[in-house]
């Protein structure tokens, strides 16, 4: 009888555990439903363009431009991603990575003339630091706006995208600079087995940005904060602390933005990635980022930036213009939205 008894109990035990397996499975795929969709759409669209110009569009060309266009706008939609997960956003990020890559631009050309090009290059790695110094600055200006002084996100960050951009106007006089450290000239011909290595930085990027978020309390405390402040603040997470930690964040970010911005290109201006801004928070979005905070996933980020990097060079390689291709990101968005809320009733019901 005892004997049935415990093995009765353990048949009850083993389909719990079974039922707490399946469970965690199907929360998985909840959570994960933004990376699927986002796969399946980039593989689409590749194929899409594939199929109807295989000539132009998996030319090794083409396939190049596509890795080199997706680092600076996946690290800034990634930046992006991290203040709407904090429950804010931040409208100056691009302004941030372009004042980066105008002081480390202006401070190498200043170093040439008065002590030399050899010596202005040999000092590369400072010039970046300093760089990424201004960028880490500039969220942290934003971040004492929102958590110090209290004002909304999208109205402090409105402000200081002015601010910097005017302030980047005066001090370029609203020229373009030109030069560059010859080693970020070299970072951004640089590959490794085929991949650019600016691809790869965005890939550490990427990864660096999961940690924090899955592994680091900082990460948890950006989550609680944006799906709840008022329980995390009864929960003793300090607002001040996460807000300004997640801005400064950011603003290192886009500092390292900036860097990619000069190793494609060894130029730099205020104005420069004008419309960047709309595309990143498109991308966010799309990714799987809640707009309210609380909710989103790197990879998401990743994916939907390449997809609509595809989708931009299959554009060209079909000859339609920028306009249509604005369109179709339109398009994608709505489409990836009212799937994710029918989706979503689907799974209330």
């Amino acid at each position: 009888m005892m004997n049935r008894i415990a093995e009765a109990d353990g048949m009850r035990r083993g389909g719990a555990e079974r039922r707490d397996v399946l469970t965690d499975f199907v929360r998985k795929i909840h959570v994960n439903r933004s990376v699927g969709q986002m796969a399946a759409l980039l593989v689409a669209a590749f194929a899409i363009f594939t199929i109807l110009r295989p000539a132009v569009f998996l030319g090794s060309y083409n396939l190049q431009v596509i890795a080199l266009a997706a680092p600076e706008i996946g690290i800034l939609a990634i930046a992006m991603m991290v203040t709407m997960l904090s429950g804010g956003i931040d409208l100056s990020v691009v302004s941030i990575a372009n004042a980066s890559a105008i002081t480390i631009s202006m401070t190498y050309t200043a170093v040439s003339s008065r002590a030399g090009v050899e010596l202005a290059n040999s000092l590369a790695l400072p010039l970046v630091l300093l760089g990424l110094v201004v960028g880490v600055a500039a969220g942290a200006i934003n971040g004492l706006l929102i958590a110090k002084v209290g004002i909304t996100p999208i109205l402090a960050t409105l402000g200081t995208m002015q601010l910097f951009n005017g302030l980047e106007l005066v001090v370029t006089g609203g020229r373009t600079l030109y030069g560059a450290p010859a080693g970020l000239s070299t970072l951004g011909t640089t590959t490794f087995l085929g991949v650019p290595a600016i691809f790869l930085i965005l890939v550490v990027v990427a990864v660096a940005i999961g940690v924090l978020l899955d592994r680091i309390s900082l990460g948890f405390r950006i989550r609680y904060q944006g799906a709840n402040a008022e329980a995390s603040r009864f929960s003793g997470i300090s607002s001040t602390r996460t807000l300004l930690a997640t801005y400064t964040i950011v603003g290192l970010l886009g500092g390292i933005a900036g860097v990619v911005f000069l190793s494609r290109n060894p130029s730099a201006s205020a104005d420069y990635g004008a419309s960047y801004t709309l595309l990143v928070i498109v991308i966010a979005v799309l990714g799987g980022t809640n707009p309210y905070g609380g909710r989103a996933t790197v990879l998401g980020v990743v994916l939907a930036t390449l997809c609509l990097q595809v989708v931009a060079s299959g554009f060209t390689a079909m000859r339609l213009s920028s306009q249509q291709y604005a369109m179709a990101q339109g398009v994608i968005l709505i489409g990836a939205m009212v799937l994710d809320y029918l989706r979503g009733r689907g799974s209330s019901r």
